[in-house]
C-alpha cells in the first residue's frame, strides 16, 4: 500500500521519496507547490526509475484530501508540509498559525475517517527551550522562542491528545537539527524561492555569483567564535530516518525522536569547510543578530540510534561537497525545462 506524502516536492520531501522508491514503497505526493517545483517530480523519477503518483493541492482542501484516499489505500502519512521560514513566522505569525495547524487537523480527522492510524510527522530542534545544556536529549525542556517552532510544539501536542484519545495510532515525531546537502547524484538538493533564509543555500548562491556576499545574523553570541552554532545534517542521512521511523510506526504509540548527527559546528566552521569545497572565498558582512534565533543547538541523536538503529553518515566536508555539487549542476535551481504529465489533478 502507499505512502502518503505531504510537501513532498520540498527539499527534505522530495528525497524522502527517493529512499521511499528505492526501498520498494509505492508514494503519492500532495504538494501545493508554494516553495517547490514540478520538475522535482520528474527528477525523482529519473533518479528511481520509478513512477511517482502526484496531486497539485493543499490540505486545506477537505474535499481533495478525501478523494485522495479514497482513490489510494493509504498506508501511512509521511507530514512534511507547511511554511517553514523562522524569519517570515515572526514577521507574519498568524499566517503561520492558520496555515500549519488547520492543515494539520484537516489531515488528522480525514485520517481519521479512513482509519489509517500512521503518521512520521516532521518536527524540528525549534521545539526545545534555548536554556537547555547542550546536547539536547529528546527530554529536554519545550520552548519554542518563535512562532514557526511553536506551530511545531503545538502540532506534537496535538498528536499526542490524539493518540492519548485512541492508543490504536502510531505517531513518530521526528525533530530536525539543520539540514544541508544535496543527493549525491547532484540531480536534487535545495532551491529556495528569492532570497534563501537558510545558510548553506545562501553560501552556494554567492559562491555561484548569484548573490553579492554572505549576510551573517550576529557574531556576538557566546559561542567559540561569536556566529551561532548548529547541528547540521546530511538531507539524505535525514531522508533516511524516514525509512527507520516508517519500520517503527508499524508499532501503535507515541515515539519522539532527534535526527542530528550530534556535533556543532559555527557558521564560520561551514564557511570554512565549504572555501575547501568550492577552492573560493566567502565574501560575508556582520549583521545585527536575527529575532528568533539561539545561540547554539545540537543534539544528542542516541535515542534515534538505539530505538530506530539510524544514524547520520555524512560529515560536513562531505555535505558541503554535495551542496557545491547541486548548485553547479543547477545554477539557477530547478528550471522548468521538462513537463510532468499526470492525470490526478
Amino acid at each position: 500500500m502507499p505512502i502518503l506524502v505531504t510537501g513532498g516536492t520540498g527539499y527534505i520531501g522530495s528525497h524522502t521519496c527517493v529512499e521511499l522508491l528505492e526501498n520498494g514503497h509505492d508514494v503519492v505526493v500532495l504538494d501545493n507547490l508554494s516553495n517547490s517545483s514540478l520538475d522535482v517530480l520528474n527528477r525523482i523519477r529519473s533518479l528511481t526509475n520509478k513512477d511517482i503518483t502526484f496531486y497539485e493541492g493543499d490540505l486545506l482542501d477537505r474535499d481533495q484530501l478525501e478523494a485522495i484516499f479514497n482513490a489510494h489505500q493509504i498506508d501511512a502519512v509521511i507530514h512534511f508540509a507547511g511554511l517553514k521560514s523562522v524569519g517570515e513566522s515572526v514577521q507574519d505569525p498568524n499566517r503561520y498559525y492558520s496555515i500549519n495547524l488547520n492543515s494539520t487537523l484537516n489531515l488528522l480527522q480525514v485520517m481519521d475517517q479512513f482509519h489509517v492510524r500512521k503518521m512520521i510527522f516532521s518536527s524540528s530542534a525549534t521545539v526545545y527551550s534555548e536554556d537547555n545544556p547542550m546536547p539536547l536529549s529528546e527530554s529536554a525542556s519545550l520552548q519554542a522562542i518563535n512562532p514557526y517552532g511553536r506551530t511545531k510544539l503545538i502540532i506534537e501536542q496535538m498528536l499526542k491528545d490524539h493518540y492519548q484519545a485512541n492508543p490504536a495510532w502510531s505517531f513518530v515525531i521526528l525533530r530536525y537539527f539543520n539540514p544541508i546537502g544535496a543527493h549525491l547524484s547532484g540531480e536534487m538538493g535545495e532551491d529556495p524561492r528569492g532570497r534563501p533564509n537558510n545558510l548553506m543555500p545562501y553560501i552556494t548562491q554567492v559562491a555561484i555569483g548569484k548573490l553579492p556576499e554572505l549576510n551573517i545574523f550576529g557574531n556576538d553570541y557566546p559561542t567559540p567564535d561569536g556566529t551561532g552554532v548548529r547541528d547540521y545534517i546530511h538531507v539524505v542521512d535525514l531522508a533516511k530516518g524516514h525509512l527507520q521511523a516508517l519500520e517503527k510506526a508499524k508499532e501503535t504509540g507515541f515515539f519522539t525522536y532527534n535526527l542530528g548527527t550530534g556535533k556543532g559546528y559555527s557558521v564560520f566552521d561551514v564557511i570554512e569547510a565549504f572555501e575547501k569545497v568550492c577552492g573560493q572565498k566567502i565574501p560575508y558582512r556582520i549583521l545585527n543578530r536575527r529575532q528568533g534565533d539561539v545561540p547554539a543547538c545540537w543534539a544528542n541523536p542516541e535515542k534515534a540510534k538505539k530505538e530506530l538503529y539510524w544514524e547520520a553518515k555524512f560529515g560536513l566536508d562531505e555535505m558541503c561537497r554535495d551542496s557545491w555539487l547541486w548548485q553547479m549542476r543547477n545554477p539557477n535551481g530547478y528550471e522548468k525545462t521538462h513537463t510532468f504529465v499526470s492525470d490526478k489533478g
